[in-house]
């Protein structure tokens, strides 16, 4: 007995168990497999596993998703071991990429241009500011590429497909906690010379910073990764895109140096609270308004959510696309 791929139908020779899978398939709208107890076609055969479609425009199944936490395990070791396998350094480019970045950054905005960074070292300043971008933009591009990526896997067994987001935002995670250590060397060897810098009350909120900047990448790659499976050209754009992105979030410049009559821009960028609020906590500068706090909470409510729904429904056909 087989399950065919996208369509839900059973093969193989009619039985009882078929008649009784074929009956509950019209009754209830669900699709059955899994495997059975019990002697073949006996009285007391029983499905394991139940694969019901989703209806509903937001259909997601929690337990099934924990169930399946051993899989999202593998699939963050898998993603570990693909990109350090056979490398000199390994891991150590987790820290070495936002250090050469933020001694580039130092060097051209704050010798260069000059650019105040509200009396944080710059070092600190750029390194936590590169740190937090890193992570929102791996979430999304790595979100982005979920159904193009994964196609050959999608296509050969059964599994939630959130599982795969769920992971790449775990595996970015362990980026972000290594590049926190190398940070609070940093911070502590300012803190020892006499910088300013001093943890605040809104360092306790770090946690929750690191949740909204993972779904705000998460939520905005699963919209596009949707599209992308009918329109590939749009892939080219994300890079490009991004890097735009950054320079329209306060990474390299601190949010107060944004001239009044253009920072109601910066209300509809969902990135610049959680930036700002990660600044104000460990590095005790002024934190970002109320109003600017709220818009991006709720900004990312939005795209959390159209992300989940677009990616359920492509994920019923996208098999037949991709």
């Amino acid at each position: 007995m087989s399950l065919k791929r996208g369509g839900g139908s059973l093969e193989g020779p009619p039985g009882k168990a078929d008649m009784r899978a074929q009956s509950s398939e019209s009754a209830t709208g669900s699709r059955v497999t899994g495997k059975t107890t019990g002697a073949p076609g006996g009285d007391d055969e029983r499905w394991t596993l139940i694969i019901r479609p989703k209806r509903k425009w937001l259909d997601i199944n929690l337990a099934e998703i924990i169930h399946y936490r051993d899989l999202i395990r593998l699939f963050v070791s898998r993603d570990f071991v693909s990109v350090y396998k056979q490398t000199i350094l390994g891991p150590l480019w987790f820290v070495l990429s936002p250090l050469f970045t933020t001694i580039v950054y130092t060097v051209v905005f704050n010798g260069l241009a000059k650019i105040p960074t509200d009396g944080v070292p710059p070092t600190l300043f750029y390194y936590g500011g590169t740190m937090m971008w890193g992570y929102f933009s791996t979430s999304l591009t790595t979100a982005a590429d979920i159904f193009t990526g994964n196609s050959a896997l999608f296509g050969k067994v059964y599994f939630p497909r959130l599982t795969v987001p769920i992971a790449k935002a775990l595996y970015n995670l362990l980026t972000v906690a290594i590049q926190l250590a190398t940070l609070a060397a940093f911070y502590l060897y300012y803190a020892l010379t006499g910088s300013p810098v001093r943890p605040t009350a809104l360092a306790l909120c770090f946690p929750l910073v690191l949740i909204q900047v993972a779904a705000i990448g998460t939520g905005f790659g699963m919209v596009v990764s949707a599209l992308t499976t009918r329109y590939r050209d749009l892939r080219q754009l994300v890079g490009f895109g991004v890097t735009l992105w950054m320079y329209a979030t306060p990474i390299v410049y601190p949010l107060s140096q944004v001239p009044e009559k253009y920072r109601w821009a910066m209300v509809f960028n969902p990135v610049t609270a959680p930036i700002e609020v990660f600044r104000a906590g460990f590095y005790g500068v002024p934190g970002p308004s109320a109003l600017l706090v709220l818009t991006s909470i709720g900004a990312t409510a939005v795209l959390l959510f159209v992300g989940l729904v677009l990616f359920g429904r492509n994920e019923r056909t996208f098999v037949d696309v991709v």
